[in-house]
């Protein structure tokens, strides 16, 4: 017969068994536990790209949606123009009908363009601003200060903060000294 193992010696194999098994759960749960941690910043980066992508689809639809939106104001604002140089005949001629009906539809065109952002820009009596304002001639004169625009040849227009048609003016020109002592000396 075979010797029987002491209690001992199998109770000491059982715990070497068992911290055999706990050190490679151990191990394991190490790995996992990495294993996670690359998983989740994998996630955490992948969301951010995802947001940062939201974002820049969202700048893009936006800029085409502001750019489409110009593009179309500005196939608007000649018939707007254009309805306004109707109603001015309309008023010479005096036909009291033609003249409502325009001016009817002129305040409605008017105003879905203010709507969406369309503002006349101010020239009259302010200061020449090359941003806003194309000079088409200078006048001589000395009853405004120099570059004050006298006159708007025609309108110009600001959508959203940007210039979309520079008004187009008449702008004061002080005569230099030089020029007025010749003429008096004449």
């Amino acid at each position: 017969m075979s010797p029987k193992p002491d209690k001992k010696e199998a109770n000491c194999e059982k715990e070497d068994n068992c911290t055999k098994k706990v050190a490679e759960l151990e191990a394991s749960l190490k790995e996992k536990t990495k294993l996670e941690e690359t998983y989740l910043n994998q996630l955490k980066y992948a969301r951010a790209d995802l947001e940062n992508l939201q974002k820049h689809m969202k700048r893009r639809v936006d800029e085409g949606v502001a750019m489409e939106k110009e593009k179309l104001i500005m196939q608007l604002l000649p018939i707007a123009e254009e309805l306004d140089l109707a109603l001015e005949e309309a008023r010479k001629t005096g036909d009291s009908s033609l003249l409502e009906g325009v001016e009817m539809v002129k305040r409605k065109l008017w105003k879905v363009l203010n709507c969406e952002g369309l503002c006349p820009i101010e020239a009259a009596g302010k200061p020449f601003d090359p941003l806003m304002h194309e000079a088409v001639l200078e006048i001589e004169t000395r009853d405004q200060p120099d570059g004050t625009v006298l006159q708007e040849v025609r309108k110009g227009f600001i959508l959203n903060g940007k210039v979309l048609k520079p008004s187009m003016v008449k702008v004061a020109r002080n005569p230099s000294p030089i020029k007025a002592q010749k003429v008096n000396e004449k």
